[in-house]
């Protein structure tokens, strides 16, 4: 019964035609790069990153990601390269998505504006022979009998505004809106949405060892709910971070939203930080699942070359 669930919802991603479409983060502060192209050298210095998500525990076929990114600056900092290497599935469902992101950084009042592109390349591919149905699927000559798939070439655009205690951004990762169909009848079913995204945080000073942090991501697409992740963050000795998120939508029912999280983070050495997510579902899902997890490494080589001598902690200003 579980595959029939799984097959049904693959169905339903295949052709849903305005919907969230991009991965979801939960700690997006660690991988701005995936959302902003224009953030590309805002580390200071070489950074790699691993992020792994594990999406609601324990239901077959849910969502998982895993991702490798990097960006440094060159030009004594004036630009920023990067490039991120994904992998998502979702049931039978296979995403993988390579990134190339360019940003150029000009001094503006008391901090540096960032104007990014980014270049990818998506396949997006489904192996129709791991499905089950209802009834016998060699019977439904409508069902394909093995993998089928499509590449989507796309360009996108951002802006990444950075002072010393906040950040603002605002970006389309993805402008064109291909047409994802596997079949070749000619007409179109389902396309990739154009997704915006604006972010932001501020970094409050509320003693000589501790620090708050809140920060918001805004998604929108066009015909589907809007979407917000918001976190508050404490960091601690500069070194360990605890905090909470939450991610409205979810049930239209309840309005409860969609997850709840408990956030940690700690700085492992002076160049690698560890992240970690752990998030309850609100929606009418938590029946069927044991919740995400979510965690991300992060190597910082050489400390940030904006601050000479100081390396890289759980902070992310």
């Amino acid at each position: 019964m579980k595959k029939i669930y799984t097959f049904l919802l693959c169905c339903g991603l295949a052709i849903t035609l305005q919907a969230q479409q991009e991965e979801q983060y939960t700690q997006f502060m660690y991988y701005k790069l995936g959302y902003n192209p224009a953030f590309a050298g805002k580390d200071g210095s070489v950074s790699v990153s691993a992020l792994a998500r594990t999406q609601w525990i324990g239901f077959e076929g849910a969502p998982q990601t895993q991702l490798v990114t990097f960006n440094m600056p060159v030009l004594n900092g004036r630009v920023g390269v990067g490039g991120t290497i994904a992998r998502q599935t979702i049931g039978v469902t296979n995403n993988y998505t390579a990134d190339a992101a360019y940003a150029y950084h000009l001094r503006l009042g008391n901090g540096t504006l960032g104007i990014g592109v980014q270049a990818s390349i998506r396949l997006f591919r489904i192996n129709f022979s791991e499905t089950i149905g209802t009834q016998p699927i060699d019977t439904d000559p409508a069902v394909p009998r093995s993998d089928q798939s499509r590449y989507l070439p796309n360009f996108g655009a951002g802006l990444y505004y950075e002072s010393k205690n906040a950040y603002v951004g605002f970006s389309i990762p993805r402008l064109l809106e291909n047409n994802i169909d596997l079949a070749s009848s000619g007409g179109v079913l389902s396309r990739e949405e154009r997704h915006i995204f604006l972010m932001g945080g501020v970094n409050f000073q509320l003693g000589e060892k501790v620090e708050m942090q809140p920060q918001i991501l805004l998604k929108y697409v066009g015909g589907a709910p809007f979407d917000a992740d918001a976190n508050l963050n404490f960091v601690f000795f500069d070194k360990f971070t605890t905090g909470v998120s939450y991610r409205i939508g979810g049930s239209t029912r309840t309005n409860a939203g969609e997850s709840a999280a408990l956030l940690l983070g700690t700085r492992l050495t002076n160049e690698l930080t560890l992240g970690l997510a752990y998030e309850l579902t609100l929606s009418e899902l938590r029946n069927y699942n044991s919740g995400t997890f979510e965690g991300v490494l992060r190597f910082l080589f050489g400390g940030r070359k904006d601050r000479p001598g100081d390396f890289e902690d759980p902070r992310f200003f």
